[in-house]
């Protein structure tokens, strides 16, 4: 596992193929593989989604077609072999190579490099029948709730397995790490080192291991100038940063055993449910990590907000998520 942190991969997408090829690199190929592609099939969703294709080389690829939209073309192993990618080319986009001379005659295309054999992998196209199919508002929509469960579900294991009332953050005792046991790199966007603990501080952590040893002259922290591609081995949330004793307090669900072998968190731009925080019982004061002095002309900052209604066509149902 790998956590890219973010939800779209637009931004980014060099480093979302690096990650798929760091995952595939270690399928052994003793069991079949089943590979759930993204919904972004416009534009350059599309051509990053032929570059997957001729990168993993499957045996079969099921397309779902979207009810009442015909822009997007049958993916067919002739359709692959031609289109050019984000990154590959296409068999008739290959590179050429000067033979003599400077005239144009004297360019001819690279057989190595435009006569490759067109892929082998049987196309499973489905046209669903019923409307509103693949509506992709909703799609978006749901994903973002069903992201937020499984982050509450993920937390969920922090609880005691007797029923009873749920304990807020505050009240979970956290691991103690030292600034200079752990790499830190914040994902998704340039933070000043001097801000680099307020970006931090409550920010859900994917909890990794990357394979150079921390070195560090000082008491920390460590800082990486880049984003490694890595095994992910779970997430946590930074409870709390003890710039005195300089300490991570990081709360988890993954077992001791496997926090050994932890030298990096990576920050990225997947936030923790907003019913975590603004929820907490048993609170007298301000709530820990929400707070209602504050300057939100100060670029970067926002507040938590609820939204109370997502309509639909047919219903309306309450959300507590952003």
């Amino acid at each position: 596992m790998v956590y890219y942190g973010q939800t779209s991969c637009e931004q980014d997408t060099e480093r979302y193929l690096d990650v798929v090829k760091y995952v595939f690199s270690s399928y052994k190929k003793e069991v079949p593989l089943v590979v759930n592609t993204m919904g972004w099939v416009k534009g350059e969703g599309l051509l990053l989604l032929i570059d997957i294709i001729r990168l993993l080389s499957p045996s079969h690829i099921v397309q779902m077609d979207v009810y009442d939209w015909k822009a997007m073309a049958p993916l067919t192993p002739q359709y692959v072999h031609l289109t050019p990618g984000l990154y590959t080319k296409g068999k008739q986009q290959g590179k050429c190579k000067q033979m003599g001379g400077s005239g144009a005659e004297d360019w001819k295309p690279s057989e190595e490099e435009g006569d490759a054999s067109a892929p082998e992998y049987k196309l499973l196209y489905v046209h669903p029948e019923f409307p509103r199919a693949g509506v992709a508002g909703e799609a978006r929509v749901h994903s973002g709730i069903l992201r937020d469960m499984s982050i509450l579900g993920y937390l969920g294991q922090l609880q005691s397995p007797d029923i009873g009332a749920v304990l807020p953050l505050h009240s979970l005792v956290p691991y103690q790490v030292p600034f200079n046991a752990v790499a830190l790199r914040v994902i998704h966007t340039d933070v000043a080192p001097t801000n680099i603990m307020y970006a931090v501080n409550a920010g859900w952590v994917g909890l990794c291991r990357i394979p150079d040893e921390i070195r560090c002259q000082t008491d920390g922290p460590v800082l990486l100038t880049q984003t490694p591609v890595c095994d992910c081995l779970g997430f946590g949330i930074v409870r709390g940063v003890e710039m005195e004793k300089k300490l991570y307090h990081i709360l988890t669900p993954v077992p001791p055993e496997n926090l050994r072998a932890v030298n990096c968190l990576l920050l990225g731009s997947i936030a923790i449910p907003n019913c975590v925080l603004v929820g907490q019982q048993g609170v007298e004061g301000e709530i820990p990590y929400v707070t209602s002095d504050y300057n939100y002309s100060i670029l970067g900052s926002g507040k938590l907000k609820k939204k109370k209604h997502f309509k639909r066509r047919e219903y309306a149902f309450e959300c507590d998520y952003t």
